[in-house]
Order: C-alpha cells, then sequence, then structure tokens
C-alpha cells in the first residue's frame, strides 16, 4: 500500500476548497476522483431521544476521510458491543475537498535526477473535510445516560486521532 504524508502537510493551511473534475477527460487536471473512504454516515437506532452529546471543532482544519473513519470505526466497535440498539451515530462533515501532492524522489543521490517544478499541481493524494471553527464532527443521541458516560471515554481515545482540537458539548432534550 501506498504511503500517505503526515496530516501535518494539510490539515492546517489555508485553502481554497478544490471538489470539481472536468466532464472532459482529456481536459481535466483532476483524471480520477479518489474513492469515498467513509462507509457509513449515520449509524444504530433508538426510538427515543433524551441525551445528546456533540464532539465540535475548536479550530478551522482540514480533516482527512481516513481519519474521520478510523474515529467512526472505533467510537462504532465500543458503542455496538456494549448498548446495540440504544444510540444514533452521526459523522457530520462531508469529505469533499480533494488533496493533491507533488510526489519527489528522495534518497541518496535524487537531488541530482530531480530538480522539481514551482507551483506544480500534483495528483489527488486523497479527500479531506473542510471544518470550520465550532462546527461539529460528531452527533451522538441516546436514551440512556450510561451511553454518554462511556461515550465521553471513548472520545478521550480518539482525539489523538483527529489533526485538531476538540470540545464535547452535552444537551438533554425533553
Amino acid at each position: 500500500m501506498a504511503s500517505v504524508r503526515k496530516a501535518l502537510a494539510y490539515s492546517k493551511r489555508k485553502v481554497t476548497p478544490y471538489t470539481r473534475t472536468s466532464k472532459k477527460k482529456a481536459k481535466a487536471f483532476i483524471k480520477t476522483l479518489p474513492p469515498q473512504k467513509i462507509v457509513k454516515f449515520v449509524m444504530g437506532k433508538t426510538n427515543k431521544i433524551s441525551h445528546k452529546l456533540i464532539v465540535v471543532a475548536k479550530e478551522k482544519a482540514q480533516v482527512r476521510d481516513l481519519a474521520l473513519e478510523s474515529c467512526r470505526q472505533f467510537i462504532n466497535k465500543k458503542l455496538e458491543k456494549d448498548f446495540n440498539g440504544q444510540y444514533v451515530f452521526r459523522v457530520v462533515p462531508f469529505p469533499h475537498h480533494i488533496q493533491r501532492e507533488n510526489k519527489m524522489l528522495t534518497g541518496a543521490g535524487a537531488d541530482r535526477m530531480q530538480t522539481g517544478m514551482q507551483l506544480s499541481f500534483g495528483k489527488t493524494a486523497g479527500k479531506a473535510a473542510i471544518v470550520k471553527k465550532d462546527s461539529p464532527i460528531f452527533v451522538f443521541e441516546t436514551s440512556n445516560i450510561k451511553v454518554i458516560e462511556v461515550l465521553r471515554k471513548v472520545i478521550k481515545q480518539v482525539r489523538p486521532k483527529l489533526p485538531l482540537k476538540i470540545k464535547v458539548i452535552y444537551e438533554r432534550i425533553l
């Protein structure tokens, strides 16, 4: 499998959303779109909802679809094991932005072989969601208060997977 650049290369950069491809393939800069990595955006089911937990971004950043998917899998696995059918879990941001990478040779003697190019366009490397400050990333709804207690612990475990600072907001729905 090809290696992926660190999130540091993309996450905190000022970015213009790049989402479009040309209908005429010969004229398009981006020939193929990277596949969608997030499998499901809404998981679980419940009848009554009395508690709501929202994971919110404290800063603006690009969050890769790989990071969102790994968080989604981890959280859903923990919740499904203990509280099957007692929660609704939503991933809010949709990764539209296409990230590009200008691949360069590395290793001994690479400086003599490749000089690079200024302002090169690059090839597609993946997709990312551009998350703004105070926008929700994950939303959890449940009727059981024990799910909320477990969720707070799980979110602490997930924090390092996301390239931005997050805060958790609790709401009680009557």
